[in-house]
């Protein structure tokens, strides 16, 4: 909510009022689920048994008449006319759009702006229309019937903005609400045909959005220029007529501001007149990105101005500020004076040519630069004052990369210029405003990536940033008054259409969506684009696609990353989930009608199965090399296989998309592997043993890269399941068996004919093992050899596991899920609180509030703290590791401390600064999506112990928590948790998920 808009808990708009407020399409609901987008609005009146609280847009094959203002903004006229076509895309009876009032009508929809609309105006001042709230606000609306509004006419629906752009909102928002999607055209979510379309009385309001500049970044777009050279203008790589699209569809989520494509295969924004003057006619303010500086397309623009602008001696000029500040003066001045006549967001500062480091030959210190830069801003700012004059507004500064080290070495960013704080390319905001800062005229913004090309790895291919980092992250620099504007990098667009949608929604109202609930922003926004029945399951896919990409984004992945030999086969858990996801989805979308597949496949199954394809053809070269090294011959060939397989696959699958859906309407809009960028893990590589007329039998334990020295373990407490992979050293079929020491220990299969390869999957009967420690075999014999395989068994008793309190250690280790905690205590006003969704796990915990000071010297006593009970079964000095997600604060430091019982607290420092380079620990944390920080505790007795999580600096998030008691073998994730009586008494049912068929 912005500052000076009062907190007013009975105007939002809540899901029951929503429902009850509703008017009925025929008999059904306006729409399939609520409106995130109606956040801010109210409804007052109700739909009495006669219907005479609803207003009818569509009734009996009749449309009602539209007016508007002809002398309203363009905007509004414009979007009026899309309001018509949509009232017929539901109905198919299209509304007249007038321009002058009937002299009768029983019905009509009046559109217009207060102080452009004398229509409107008058009936404010009549007191029938009521604005309060909305007069004079920035961007905001009220939708009201209004009885008698004009003479000879009936009623009338009346939508009406503070604003053009408030009135544009309204406009879309009814569109909405009668069942057309922001993504009607862009992900081709059907409308579904009703007879009869109404709409409630209201007065409903819509107040000033959260953050007053709202937009994205087309970035890195190298699909989004093929699709529309092919589909849009063959003759352009993005021109007027996807820019159309581009700005309805930011309309239509309520945003107002677009830094448009830039890079060399794109045409630059300005290249087409049109295009700026499209903007203006949309109401789209056009800003530019960090190296654009003042509009110009560096890229395309600076090199034939540099060849019009030589120097006396013939040579071409640089782009260095101190070498040619005149001619880079004038490339500026020309560009403000062309677009002075447009509403316009104007970028300060200067960056090299394309994306690049400032270029400062005759400046070599920080100080130097500091210098320079403060002198391009100042110029930069007499060209706006004596070319565009007192409309030069807003214009921003952003601190990216090196220029950050200069703005906080003592650049001078004049009072009433947008600070626009960029994140670290992978969703860490770098740092946000000091107290100083936050009381700027021009206020704060951020530069945000959910989509990024760069060190150390890019990811341009699919929606992965989960949901609740974007909110924890967007939510911390709100709560530091960064509420002016948000830029958000969505590349393609495609792809990133729940991410996006998710941002703007934020951006609109910062409160609707807390810590606990941003899965139920998904089922809301599925609901309204699939039907409210799909919701929730459209939601709980989600949330797992977004936990697994957490893991490690599908763009990221390679053949070392997760284990195939520890912790239940590491990785086959991970496959195995993917697995399960994809056949979810697809028993999902075979439940849809047929007019929702198109979207369904671009919304939910595509990424779903790309992500998994991506990850499959990984996991088979891993253990297609596995294999080899333990001499799985016949494996080793189908795991090649397999993989080759899986990748021919991803490209049909992306085929299709490109091809198929929606009749080939988004060709060249999906590729994994565009050219010009860096692009996703291609065809894995992976190597294929010659055939030979032989047998021999082989074995591999789980926790062993080879043979089965390591023994399996089990403990009463987490009854595992362990596996062996039986397999042929050659090619030729053998017969096998299995033999127990015990008769206590089980096996999913004891022999038959092995080709190449089989998994036996060992457990315990604990009913009949006695207590106490006991050592067992497995014993394998095939092809005349045998293998024996040793057990390590320890039953603790049913008693000791039902008295059990806390976590148990078991196996050499203790894992514990940070969000599984036994109690809490606030401290000084501060808390943690736990955010679903967030990490690797189902959520993770994080400090609150963000703005709170450091707890100090003493974090023991001082700090807000959370508590695990642990259960040791010995004595020593342990390792316990803090699974961090990451974050960053460049001026200040990302600490959490624990401590075991009421000993000393040991601090923890995480990195606290992004610094761009490709193997360092920042790149190591933003690449995996954790950091982990490891100290010690010290165990005199065995049994149980509180470990106690400390808060040192706000707005840090802890996703795991592990101790390493002796027995931890390295492995990329943390091991599954421990027992718990209440969170996990079951840890085996996690071990389970693994492919049965190795």
């Amino acid at each position: 909510m912005p500052r000076n808009e009062p907190h007013r808990p009975s105007d939002w708009w809540t899901r029951k009022s929503f429902l009850r407020g509703m008017a009925a399409v025929g008999t059904a609901p306006l729409l399939h689920g609520t409106l995130a987008t109606a956040a801010r609005a109210t409804e007052s009146g109700r739909a009495t048994e006669s219907g005479r609280a609803d207003f009818p847009l569509v009734r009996n094959g009749a449309a009602v008449d539209l007016f508007v203002d002809p002398a309203d903004d363009p905007a509004v006229v414009r979007a009026a006319g899309d309001l018509c076509a949509d009232v017929e895309r539901v109905s198919g009876v299209r509304p007249r759009l007038r321009h002058t009032v009937l002299e009768k009508s029983a019905h009509l929809v009046l559109v217009g702006t207060i102080g452009a609309s004398p229509v409107i105006d008058r009936l404010i001042a009549q007191g029938r229309l009521n604005t309060s709230g909305v007069t004079g606000r920035w961007e905001a609306s009220v939708t009201q019937v209004v009885d008698r509004p004009l003479p000879g006419v009936e009623r009338a629906l009346v939508i009406a903005g503070s604003d053009r752009r408030g009135t544009v909102y309204a406009v879309y928002d009814t569109s909405e609400r009668i069942g057309v999607s922001p993504w009607s055209w862009w992900a081709d979510v059907p409308v579904e045909h009703h007879d009869t379309v109404t709409v409630p009385r209201g007065p409903l309001k819509r107040y000033e959005p959260s953050v007053r500049y709202r937009g994205i970044f087309i970035n890195d777009e190298r699909n989004l220029t093929t699709w529309s050279h092919r589909t849009q203008e063959t003759d352009k790589n993005i021109g007027p007529e996807t820019y159309k699209k581009v700005f309805e569809l930011l309309l239509r989520l309520k945003a107002n501001y677009l830094w448009p494509a830039m890079h060399p295969y794109s045409d630059f924004f300005n290249r087409y007149p049109e295009n700026p003057e499209l903007a203006e006619a949309y109401g789209i303010v056009v800003g530019s990105s960090h190296p654009e500086a003042m509009l110009r397309n560096g890229v395309h623009e600076w090199a034939p101005w540099a060849e019009a602008h030589r120097g006396t001696d013939g040579k071409l000029p640089v782009y260095d500020y101190t070498v040619n500040p005149e001619v880079i003066a004038d490339y500026w001045r020309a560009r403000a004076r062309q677009n002075a006549e447009y509403e316009s967001g104007w970028t300060l500062g200067m960056r090299g040519l394309h994306d690049s480091p400032l270029e400062t030959r005759y400046a070599t210190t920080i100080p130097e630069k500091v210098v320079v830069m403060n002198k391009i801003i100042s110029d930069q700012r007499r060209i706006l004052s004596e070319s565009v004059g007192a409309s030069a507004t807003p214009q921003i500064f952003i601190p990216y990369k090196e220029v950050l080290e200069l703005y906080n070495a003592g650049v001078q960013v004049p009072e009433d210029v947008t600070l626009i704080w960029p994140d670290d390319n992978h969703g860490n905001m770098r740092q946000l405003p000091n107290e100083t800062e936050q009381r700027r005229e021009g206020g704060n913004g951020i530069y945000y990536h959910i989509s990024y090309w760069g060190t150390p790895e890019s990811y341009l291919w699919l929606d992965t940033t989960q949901l609740s980092k974007i909110w924890q992250e967007l939510r911390r620099a709100y709560d530091h008054r960064v509420d002016r504007m948000w830029i958000i990098n969505v590349g393609d667009i495609k792809s990133m259409e729940t991410g996006l949608s998710f941002c703007m929604d934020m951006a609109w109202d910062v409160d609707r969506w807390g810590a606990g609930d941003v899965e139920d922003f998904v089922a809301e926004w599925a609901g309204r684009q699939f039907g409210r029945r799909y919701g929730g399951e459209i939601a709980s896919i989600r949330t797992e696609y977004y936990r697994l990409a957490a893991e490690m984004r599908p763009e990221f992945i390679d053949v070392g990353t997760f284990s195939p030999v520890h912790h239940g086969d590491e990785a086959g858990r991970r496959m195995a989930a993917y697995q399960k996801l994809l056949e979810r989805t697809r028993r999902l979308g075979a439940r849809l009608p047929d007019s929702y597949q198109d979207a369904f496949y671009e919304l939910v199954q595509y990424p779903v199965h790309g992500a998994y394809l991506m990850n499959l053809k990984y996991d088979l070269a891993r253990r297609n090399a596995l294999a080899i090294r333990q001499g799985r011959k016949a494996g080793a060939n189908r795991y090649a296989d397999l993989a080759e397989a899986a990748h021919a696959e991803e490209q049909a699958i992306t085929k299709h998309y490109n091809t198929e859906i929606a009749g080939g309407k988004w060709d060249g809009i999906i590729d994994p592997y565009p050219p010009q960028i860096p692009q996703a893990p291609g065809r894995p590589n992976v190597a294929r043993v010659a055939h030979q007329d032989t047998s021999g039998l082989g074995a591999a334990a789980e926790g062993n890269e080879t043979g089965t020295g390591r023994a399996l373990s089990f403990s009463s407490y987490t009854r595992d399941r362990r596996f062996v992979d039986v397999f042929n050293t050659g090619f030729l079929a053998l017969d096998w068996s299995a033999e127990v020491s015990h008769p206590w220990i089980r096996l999913s299969t004891a022999g038959g004919t092995l080709t190449d390869q089989t998994r036996i999957w060992v457990t315990i009967d604990w009913k009949r093992v006695p207590e106490g420690p006991h050592d067992a075999t497995v014993t394998l014999t095939g092809a005349g050899r045998t293998v024996s395989v040793p057990l390590r068994v320890l039953n603790d008793g049913e008693r000791a596991r039902r008295r059990a309190r806390g976590h148990v250690e078991a196996h050499g280790y203790v894992s514990i899920d940070a969000a599984h905690f036994d109690g809490r205590t606030a401290r000084r006003g501060t808390d943690w609180e736990t955010v679903r969704g967030l990490g690797r796990r189902t959520a993770a915990v994080q400090t609150v509030p963000s703005t709170a000071p450091p707890a100090g010297p003493e974090p023991a006593v001082r700090g807000a703290e959370l508590r695990y009970r642990v259960t040791f079964a010995g004595t020593g000095t342990f390792a316990v590791t803090v699974f961090r997600l990451p974050s960053l604060d460049q001026r200040g430091h990302r600490r959490v401390a624990f401590a075991l019982d009421d000993g000393p607290a040991t601090v923890l420092s995480g990195q606290a600064v992004a610094t761009g380079k490709q193997n360092d620990a920042w790149a190591r944390n933003v690449v995996a999506g954790i950091e982990k920080l490891t100290g010690a505790v010290t165990v005199t007795e065995p049994g149980e112990h509180v470990l106690r999580l400390l808060m040192i600096d706000p707005a840090i998030a802890v996703d795991q928590i592990v101790i390493n008691t002796g027995g931890l073998p390295a492995s990329y994730l943390a091991p599954p948790e421990s027992y718990h009586p209440s969170f996990n008494p079951d840890p085996a049912r996690e071990a389970h998920w693994a492919i049965s068929d190795q």
